[in-house]
């Protein structure tokens, strides 16, 4: 490939540790792929801004590339691929100060990832993801989620998750 000169521009508010929720909105030779995500850690009280993960999905360490492991198993190589956009809404709740104080608002969190990823697949997108979660969703807080995200992906509008 030959030399060219790109720019990225990361929002200042992006930089903020807490517990966030993202999608990644993949530009691939052959169509558009999505990938639901969150930050705050499942094995430690970590909750990192939604950055941090932007290299971590398009590397190469085999427990923190989700995302290119995604396109890969599509056949999708990320270097062929147009754009990469995280649209990430946050920080939902700041980061805890002990393991005790983050398993809450994790559990919470998860739960959130898992419905965003469901109404974003039942709406017709391609989210190439499966989100396991089983902690009960706060279906207030999943409706401002929804209408954050509904400004990014406008077919969310017409999802509703239920009780």
């Amino acid at each position: 490939m030959p030399a060219a000169t790109h720019e990225l521009t990361l929002p200042g508010p992006m930089l903020h540790r807490g517990f966030w929720l993202y999608v990644w909105r993949v530009e691939a030779p052959g169509g558009e792929y999505l990938y639901v995500g969150r930050t705050g850690d499942s094995s430690s009280p970590n909750a990192t801004p939604p950055y941090q993960r932007m290299g971590q999905h398009l590397g190469h360490r085999p427990n923190q590339n989700a995302l290119r492991t995604h396109l890969e198993k599509r056949g999708v190589q990320p270097e062929h691929c147009t754009k990469f956009h995280l649209i990430a809404h946050g920080p939902l709740f700041q980061e805890a100060e002990d393991m005790d104080a983050h398993r809450a608002p994790r559990d919470i969190v998860a739960a959130m990832e898992r419905a965003l990823a469901e109404e974003l697949t039942d709406a017709g997108y391609e989210v190439m993801n499966r989100v396991n979660s089983n902690q009960p969703l706060d279906h207030a807080l999943l409706a401002t989620v929804r209408d954050a995200f509904a400004a990014h992906f406008p077919r969310l509008k017409d999802q509703k998750t239920l009780p």
